[in-house]
């Protein structure tokens, strides 16, 4: 397994301890041989990724860390672009996302993609056209979703870090499970061009799943900035992110949140760890504050869903134009199916209503920052589940049980403010949990700052 974090491998690099060509056919003996059980990984490009290092590597930051892309929201050329789904099987793509030249231009050599849950619509990743991904912590649990076969990745130690999307908690959640950092930047830090997937841009935000809060910081500093002409951009953050890391937040004003006005309750070990959490913060010189999280689950849920299943709608549509054909039987999976048939008679009415809503949401939610610096609550409402709860062939199981994962987490992509998981709990079997820190529009290097303090002053375990 993997010990060393991006940053320490690129320096082992720097300083001629190890090559690129090393590192990366380290990582290739690693997923050859835990690939089978964990099924993580579901597209590779080893032997371009060593004709790359052959032919010279950028000078970047990273220059030579092994890295994974999901198989969404990201494109490379030459590779399978599935979105986990059966209709999209014979997708291949033709040219490399921004995001993936931005990786590319910092030195990082990308070894293929991992698994995600069809269109990254579930909270476990158990897409049927790849079968499921498992949780290196215990192979009958999720990792979660919807990046859970790069955070299964990471975990394993198969890779340092790996890329993540989230759009409703899809980097948090797998994060909490298998025991990560998981950034969600704010709305526009980072790019989705050429896909401009333009209404599930407020919601969505790609990043990665990483071992340590600077690795996360470092990443997001080869990726962040808009393009010129992109509709959303965060604001400018002072300094770089990995600079953050290296302050003391000062005397943060925290508040700590474990119930809202409605919604989901946290299990007892969840709740365990957010107190345990402000403990520790109350240590730390940190004022924290018990507060009621000023939003609605279901409006949050019904919000983002909106937006989202319009999306999809178009998703879909879009790749049978493509192909020149209706719908068939199998394309896509029953969970599928059902948001499909409800979301594609959306009105114009309804999305704009649902807009409108995201924003008031973002109003009432941002009040929460007058008077508090960062908002502590759950990442998670419940443990790791085991695989198979979250089945998406059962479309009422599925609706059920997956509301819970994402209470906690999809309200900050509804808002677009950052929010990090970080693995300081473990549950009664030994599993990890994870707590969220929150933030207004533009502060995730205050949001780094506290996690690389926290971080000093409670390690967390990292691959072996």
């Amino acid at each position: 397994m993997s010990t060393l974090s991006a940053l320490d491998t690129a320096a082992a690099i720097r300083r001629g301890d190890l090559s690129a060509r090393e590192a990366a056919e380290q990582a290739i003996v690693r997923i050859e041989e835990a690939n089978p059980q964990l099924n993580a990984v579901v597209g590779r490009r080893f032997e371009a990724a060593l004709a790359e290092i052959d032919a010279g590597l950028p000078d970047g930051p990273l220059t030579g860390v092994p890295f994974l892309v999901k198989d969404l929201g990201a494109e490379i050329a030459g590779l399978p672009a599935t979105q986990g789904s059966a209709l999209f099987a014979s997708a291949v793509s033709t040219v490399d996302s921004e995001l993936i030249r931005r990786y590319k231009r910092a030195g990082l050599v990308i070894l293929g993609t991992t698994n995600t849950p069809e269109f990254g619509l579930n909270a476990s990743t158990e897409p049927q056209l790849h079968g499921p991904t498992r949780n290196p912590h215990d192979p009958s649990r999720s990792p979660g979703g919807s990046s859970g076969g790069s955070a299964a990745a990471v975990a394993a130690g198969l890779v340092p870090a790996a890329h993540a999307t989230d759009g409703g908690g899809s980097i948090r959640i797998p994060s909490a499970m298998c025991g990560l950092v998981g950034l969600k930047p704010s709305r526009g830090r980072t790019t989705g061009a050429p896909d401009s997937g333009t209404l599930a841009a407020p919601v969505s935000v790609a990043h990665a799943v990483t071992t340590t809060v600077r690795d996360s910081a470092a990443l997001l500093d080869a990726i962040a900035g808009p393009l010129p002409g992109e509709a959303f951009a965060a604001p400018t953050s002072p300094g770089t992110f990995l600079d953050a890391t290296r302050r003391t937040p000062g005397r943060l004003r925290i508040g700590l949140a474990t119930q809202a006005r409605t919604g989901v309750d946290p299990h007892p070990v969840c709740l365990a760890a957010v107190q345990q959490t402000a403990k520790l913060c109350e240590e730390l010189g940190h004022h924290v504050e018990e507060t009621v999280a000023p939003f609605d689950f279901p409006d949050v849920r019904t919000t983002g869903g909106v937006l989202m299943g319009a999306d999809l709608v178009v998703i879909v549509e879009d790749r049978l134009a493509a192909l020149g054909r209706e719908l068939r039987p199998g394309d896509v999976e029953p969970f599928t199916e059902l948001l499909l048939d409800h979301y594609r008679g959306l009105t114009a009415n309804q999305l704009h209503r649902a807009l409108r809503r995201a924003q008031e949401i973002g109003w009432e939610v941002g009040q929460v920052f007058t008077s508090y610096d960062v908002l502590l609550t759950p990442t998670l409402p419940l443990p790791t589940p085991p695989l198979g709860l979250l089945d998406t062939t059962d479309p009422a199981s599925i609706y059920e049980h997956a509301a819970g994962f994402s209470a906690w987490t999809s309200v900050f992509n509804v808002t677009g403010m950052p929010a990090i998981s970080l693995p300081l709990g473990r549950d009664d079997d030994g599993l990890p949990l994870g707590v969220q820190f929150a933030a207004d529009l533009g502060q995730e290097g205050l949001l780094l700052s506290l996690a690389a303090q926290l971080e000093e002053a409670a390690p967390w375990p990292v691959p072996q």
